[in-house]
Parts: structure tokens; C-alpha cells; sequence
């Protein structure tokens, strides 16, 4: 399960607001920004135009003549402050920007968050609402860091302070109107369009990829301000992989005046620090928790606000509270906004501040959690789920799991110390989620840490098509695989080969091959996501400071990595056990199963007497071939014979 908080990206946004764009509809007088976004991102429109387009630097000389020419030679900063909006939410937003060394540094408040979000010179960095703090390093952090910074320091105008390669112009017309774009790329970033009024020569909107989506901002409402020209309207939408916008994501910001050349500190641009508003309370700074591992899932009984909940340990994800568990604890949410998770489809997002979060004697003080609806996933588990404590735990404690032992430990940073002879891995941030690099099968990856994932390895669907992993793995039909945030998880299941990371090595491993174009495992940044089949191999150990997990083997290491031999997907359904999905050519469909079928014993014994995931453990581990037999509620009643098979081998053929 991974659900992705929101993204404000107020330094990106307000980095180009010192060049305006004509007045009139938010995408530069016409058209509705969500739709002008999506199709610019696709590169369509180009068109052919019988004025002569002018040379780039030209275009660029024009743009800079429009927003006051010479009088931007002398600004070494500029103060942004306005308001900004999404999702419903709303307040100040202050962004300064170095000018001459594309520093720059953003603080806001959107409803009932208070954050930050910069780039210090070397490093991009982000404060969340909860006062975490994270450097962040991974390679596609960076480049959007090089690009932004390439717009702080006016590089379209001065690239003496920041070089980029930029393309020759090409003609673009969108919503009935003509634009002139630029494509730049900047020297350690990404390629950013700029789009141009060719009537007004003002920057009307930049396109660019961000974390496997593409974000259009676009700016209007130009004023005069000490002989510059401002845009004082700047909008942006985010295009995910399937090409949809949509308005809970849309970021607004409406500025209120501009200053240049305000005096800068030396300091103004560093991460600052957390807060102290995590502690464990016990003179030891360790605690130890006892912890349910179903389906491969972390479950804990902790509080919220001195009120028991049960809660999932996610490092894919943060924290999270299902809008059921906010009026049982009587906790109110606020806004509107987007949240993303493993499904193809995003889901509605609030925000709650609960006064605490308590999970054995590791205690946060007024939290952030993201609520949100987790559909199926309580019937699906077979166990009752209030939320999901993830990246804000991670970020202010040092985590160990011991998946054998079945205990959490969450010690004080100060008394934390590596644990001895185990393997320790680097890992990197991109946005909240640890990645580490490895090699399956030969071929570098980079993959993503995810203890709220039930499976072993997820491929990601462009890794899959850059590799023909299909083919490669001899891949099983599609099935559903997960749920999570945003529905069920489709993909196809293969055998794997050998995957190192750092210096251990797993070998037959269980994957799945995702293939659509929906949803976290369609993120091209990434190779494919680790899950707890994997991990519970383990006792894991996350230092967030140090940035480095460390992996000690347990009794499991060695053991085969199963997979599902009965092709159905169940979940709790009254007294019975509801089938919502069946596998294609696999053992339940020629068994004669199929969706909403609701199965009340199994092998003579009522479902009741037995938790879900014993049933499924025991459709994953007993042998291929083995007759399990089924009764099904219905007018008649009716028994079917359900034969265990393989749907994936299990041993590896790699082609």
C-alpha cells in the first residue's frame, strides 16, 4: 500500500513568476489549463506557420525586453508572497529567490500545514507539515533541483550564472492559439519547455517532467513593479502517466507584491531543523513492540490521540487514517485533495492534526495524517485497519523489524547504534521513500523500499518494456496482485533470477511484471518496488539519517519465495469469503469460480474458523496438485473442486 501525500512544489511554480504572461484565461488567455496541459505534455500540436520563427536567443532577448529588458540586470534576489491553493486549502506563501546562484527557499501554510521546501546550493530539500526534514538526493530529485535552479538564476537571460543546452525554437498551437517553445535542459537537470506568446513575447507556461508526471504551469496577470514585469497569477497541473489532469492536484498561487534585491543571509537557503516534537518516553530510548505480520503487512496496536487504533507500518507511504477511524476518534479533516497510491485510480485526500501518535512508547506531537478512503483493503486483509503510521515514524526514529521475532523497534536517535554484522545498504530519497540500487538479473535497478507492499518485487511497467522482462521471464497472464490506494494492482507474475543488493544476493524470487500506465508501479524513475516478501526474509533496519538500511538474514532467507496457487482473490464477505477476482486459465477458473462467488467452507471446515490469511497461506504453500474442496453459498448450494497449480515455475528461466 503507498499513498502519496500531496506535492506543492512552490519553488517550481514561483521560479518563472518574475517573467508574466498576458492577461486573460490561465493558460495565457485561453483554454482550460487542464486540458491545454495534458496535450502540451504529448508534444502534439505542432504546426507549420508562414511568419518566420525567430532564433532562441532572440525569442529570449524578446521575453526579457517585455518584462523590463535592462532593469533585470541589477536584481541578485527577488521575494515572492501571495497566496497559495489546493484541494480546498489555502494561506501565505513566501518564496525568495538568489537570483545569481539559483538558491532559493519556500514557506507556506495550506490549510492546517505549515511547510517548507528549498534548494540550499547542493542539495534539494523539503520540510513536511509533521516538521520532518529530508534531504533529497536520489538522481531525479536532483535534476529537478538543476532545473529550478536554472530558473532562480534567470539562465534563459544569464547563462553565465546557469548554462543549458537550448533546442531551436519550434511553432505549437494550443486551444486555437499559436505559442512559440523552447526546450532547455540544463546542465545536471531536466528538459524544460518554455512556452512564448508570440504577440506578447511573455512567458505564457513551462512543461517539464517531475516524478513520473509531467507538471504545466502556466502564468498570466503581468504587472509593472519597479519597471519589471511579474506574473501575478501562476496555476500548475500534474499530468500522470495516463495523460489526466485533475483540479484536487491543481496548485494556485495568486501573488500580493514582489521585492527584489532583499537582503539575503547566508543561512536563509539551509534545511532547517525538526522540531522537537518526537520523543520515546522511557529513560532507555528504546522501545519494543510486538507486531502481527499478516500477508506480509506490519500491524500494530498503537493510540491516536490516546485512543487505540490498529495500524499498518508503511515506508512506501505516510501517514494515513481511514475517514471511518477520524470520527471513531473524533478527529476532524480538512480539504479536499489528491492522493495516489499502487491502483490505477486517485482517491479523494484530507488532512487531520490529531494532538498525538503513540506506537509503544515512540510518541509524535501533533502529526500530520492524510485522510483517506482505503476501499477494500480491511475485507481484503482480514483484519480491522484504522491507518498506517509510515515516513514520519521512519524519519524521527531508527526502525528495526524483526520479521521473525515479530517485534518493532523504534530507538531515539541519540541512542541508536548500527546493528553489528548486518549488511548495510545505501539507500537515497525521492520524496519520502527510500531507493535503493542493485542488479536483477545483470541489469542495474533502482528500487523502491516498501514494507506496506505484500509482495516480493514489483517491476515497474517502463522497466518492463525497456527489458522485455515479459518475454524475458516467461510471464504468467494478468491478475490481479494487490490493493491498495486507488484499487487493485494488475500485473504479471514471473520467476526471477538473481537480485543483489549491496552484498546480498536472493535468488527465484517471486515478481510481478506491472503493465499499465496507471498508478505508482507506472513511475519511470523507478525499476520496480520491494515489498515485505522480500523483506520478511530479514530483520531490517532503517536509519533515515544516515540514509542506510540494513539487512541481517533470518531463518526464511533461504526458503522458497511462494506465490498464489489458486488464482482467486478473496475477501471477507459475513460468513463467507467473497470472490472478487479470478485469474485467467488458472486453477480457480477451471474450477468453474467466478467474481462474487461467496465460498462458506473449505475442505468441510467453515471459512469463519479460520483467519484469511490462513486460507491463503494455505493456497500458497501446499503443493501443486492438491484437490481443495470448496462449498458455495447460492439457491442451490453447490461444491466445486479447486486443484492447486503453479502459475509461475519455481525455479527461474531466464531467456
Amino acid at each position: 500500500m503507498r499513498a502519496m501525500a500531496i506535492v506543492v512544489g512552490l519553488v517550481s511554480i514561483l521560479a518563472c513568476a518574475c517573467g508574466g504572461a498576458p492577461g486573460g484565461g490561465a493558460a495565457a488567455g485561453g483554454g482550460a489549463p487542464g486540458n491545454a496541459g495534458a496535450r502540451a505534455s504529448t508534444g502534439d500540436g505542432t504546426v507549420s506557420s508562414a511568419a518566420p520563427t525567430p532564433s532562441a536567443a532572440a525569442l529570449l532577448e524578446r521575453f526579457k525586453a517585455a518584462t523590463g529588458g535592462a532593469a533585470w540586470d541589477g536584481v541578485a534576489s527577488v521575494e515572492v508572497r501571495g497566496t497559495v491553493a489546493q484541494g480546498g486549502l489555502s494561506g501565505p506563501v513566501v518564496t525568495t529567490l538568489d537570483t545569481q546562484r539559483g538558491r532559493s527557499v519556500s514557506t507556506y501554510t495550506l490549510g492546517p500545514l505549515d511547510g517548507a521546501e528549498g534548494f540550499d546550493g547542493e542539495i534539494r530539500w523539503q520540510q513536511d507539515g509533521g516538521g520532518e526534514v529530508s534531504a533529497l538526493d536520489a538522481p531525479e530529485a536532483r535534476t529537478i533541483a538543476r532545473t529550478t535552479a536554472w530558473m532562480n538564476a534567470l539562465g534563459y537571460w544569464y547563462p553565465k550564472r546557469a548554462a543549458a543546452e537550448i533546442g531551436a525554437p519550434s511553432t505549437r498551437e494550443d486551444a486555437g492559439r499559436r505559442y512559440l517553445v523552447v526546450v532547455a535542459t540544463p546542465a545536471g537537470g531536466h528538459a524544460i519547455e518554455l512556452w512564448f506568446d508570440p504577440a506578447s513575447s511573455l512567458l505564457a507556461r513551462t512543461v517539464e517532467r517531475q516524478a513520473g508526471e509531467t507538471a504545466i504551469t502556466m502564468f498570466d496577470d503581468y504587472r509593472d513593479v519597479g519597471g519589471r514585469r511579474h506574473a501575478f497569477h501562476v496555476v500548475m497541473d500534474r499530468v500522470d502517466t495516463a495523460g489526466r489532469t485533475d483540479p484536487r492536484e491543481r496548485t494556485e498561487v495568486r501573488v500580493d507584491r514582489v521585492a527584489t534585491n532583499v537582503p539575503l543571509a547566508e543561512t536563509a537557503f539551509a534545511m532547517p531543523k525538526m522540531p522537537p516534537t518526537a520523543r520515546i518516553a522511557n529513560a532507555s530510548g528504546v522501545t519494543r513492540v510486538p507486531f502481527d505480520l499478516v500477508n506480509n503487512h506490519i500491524y500494530v496496536d498503537g493510540s491516536i490521540g490516546g485512543v487505540k487504533a490498529r495500524l499498518l507500518v508503511d515506508t512506501g507511504g505516510t501517514n494515513v487514517l481511514t475517514p471511518a477511524a477520524t470520527k471513531k476518534l473524533g478527529i476532524p479533516a480538512e480539504g479536499k485533495l489528491l492522493g495516489r497510491g499502487a491502483g490505477a485510480d486517485p482517491v479523494d485526500l484530507a488532512i487531520a492534526r490529531p494532538a498525538d501518535v503513540r506506537v509503544g512508547d515512540a510518541v509524535l506531537a501533533k502529526p500530520v495524517f492524510y485522510v483517506l478512503d482505503l476501499g477494500l483493503a480491511e475485507a481484503i486483509e482480514g483484519v480491522p485497519e484504522d491507518g498506517l503510521v509510515g515516513f514520519e515514524m521512519f524519519r524521527r526514529f531508527r526502525v528495526s523489524i524483526d520479521y521473525q521475532a515479530r517485534v518493532l523497534t523504534l530507538t531515539d536517535p541519540a541512542k541508536f547504534q548500527p546493528p553489528s554484522g548486518a549488511h548495510a545498504v545505501p539507500f537515497e530519497l525521492a520524496d519520502r521513500i527510500p531507493i535503493v540500487r542493485g542488479t536483477l538479473d545483470g541489469v542495474p535497478v533502482r528500487l523502491s523500499i516498501d514494507t506496506g507492499s505484500r509482495l516480493s518485487l514489483t517491476l515497474h511497467s517502463p522497466f518492463v518494456r525497456e527489458h522485455d522482462a515479459i518475454a524475458r521471464y516467461g510471464a504468467a497472464s494478468e491478475r490481479i496482485v494487490g490493493w491498495g490506494v486507488g484499487g487493485p494492482s494488475l500485473a504479471r507474475p514471473a520467476r526471477l533470477g538473481v537480485l543483489t543488493i549491496g552484498d546480498v544476493t536472493l535468488r527465484d524470487l517471486a515478481g510481478d511484471l506491472f503493465t499499465d500506465d496507471k498508478g505508482a508501479f507506472a513511475n519511470p524513475d523507478l525499476s520496480g518496488n520491494i515489498g515485505g516478501g522480500v523483506l520478511r526474509k530479514f530483520t531490517v533496519t532503517f536509519d533515515y539519517e544516515a540514509k542506510r538500511m540494513y539487512l541481517a538474514p533470518n531463518a526464511d532467507f533461504a526458503k522458497p519465495d511462494p506465490f498464489d496457487r489458486s488464482g482467486v482473490v478473496l475477501a471477507i464477505d459475513g460468513a463467507a469469503l467473497k470472490v472478487l477476482a479470478v485469474a485467467s486459465g488458472g486453477p480457480a477458473e477451471r474450477a468453474s469460480l467466478a467474481k462474487d462467488d461467496r465460498i462458506t467452507a473449505i475442505d468441510g471446515e467453515a471459512v469463519t474458523k479460520r483467519p484469511l490469511m490462513e486460507w491463503r497461506r494455505r493456497f500458497t504453500e501446499r503443493p501443486a496438485g492438491t484437490h481443495v474442496a470448496l462449498s458455495l453459498a447460492g439457491s442451490p448450494a453447490r461444491k466445486v473442486d479447486l486443484v492447486l497449480a503453479d502459475a509461475i515455475p519455481p525455479h527461474a528461466t531466464v531467456r
